[in-house]
């Protein structure tokens, strides 16, 4: 379902007289006077759209689209080609729902680059789930931090299928060596939604920790995205 149980508990907006919108029923008015949290996901794709083509209605549009992706997560997912054989969706609407989709995944970057992430889990947390947490194959990332636990680098270090990946330590050892970082917090999602870690994941944690220690490089953490969680092996005390 594209809608969550929050969305469905917000008051209904789309209420037309005689197939035109009432005022205080448009998504943008309602913004303006009662703030972004009481619209729906549906509302919030119909600001970003502003109007539909030419024949299509932009409530529909984006209703279409929630239902192609499932989620306002998995639409920030989304490349060019994923909008392709949408009707309503043309060249300028996919780059603007593109350009939004980026500018959050970059305000989030900037948020952890301003701080000391060890003060900030929730911002990291935001960020991975934002980035990792709706792909449909695992995929790896590691973070690099100066000394003072700043972001240097936020990088994808590997990909894999729906149910395993190839993750090699050597090569995160020699890219925290050229960017000089200090730390790290390594993080990759379950596609299934779960974030109960594995016996492979557990191992990998075991060797990266070590092997960055040789270098003098801590790991930080390491965090398993799933669809509504996160698990820390730092705050489950480790394999």
């Amino acid at each position: 379902m594209a809608e969550t149980a929050a969305n469905a508990a917000r008051p209904p907006a789309r209420q037309r007289v005689r197939g035109k919108w009432l005022k205080s029923d448009m998504p943008r008015e309602r913004l303006i006077e009662q703030g972004p949290r009481v619209l729906s996901d549906t509302e919030m794709v119909v600001l970003v759209l502003g109007s539909g083509l030419p024949g299509h209605d932009v409530f529909n549009v984006a209703q279409t689209l929630l239902e192609r992706f499932g989620s306002l997560r998995s639409m920030l997912d989304a490349t060019y080609s994923d909008f392709n054989g949408l009707r309503g969706i043309g060249p300028a609407k996919k780059a603007q729902l593109l350009a939004i989709m980026e500018m959050a995944r970059r305000s989030l970057v900037d948020k952890m680059r301003d701080r000391s992430l060890m003060n900030s889990p929730e911002a990291v947390q935001d960020y991975l789930r934002l980035h990792i947490g709706g792909k449909t194959q695992e995929v790896f990332v590691s973070l690099f931090l100066d000394a003072r636990h700043r972001l240097i680098s936020c990088e994808e270090s590997a990909h894999g299928t729906l149910t395993r990946m190839a993750v090699y330590p050597r090569e995160i050892v020699r890219r925290a060596l050229s960017l000089n970082a200090a730390s790290l917090i390594v993080a990759h999602n379950h596609p299934s939604g779960a974030v109960q870690p594995s016996a492979s994941d557990c191992r990998l944690t075991h060797t990266l920790r070590d092997a960055l220690a040789l270098i003098d490089v801590k790991l930080i953490d390491h965090l398993v995205i799933g669809t509504d969680s996160t698990y820390s092996f730092a705050r489950a005390g480790w394999p």
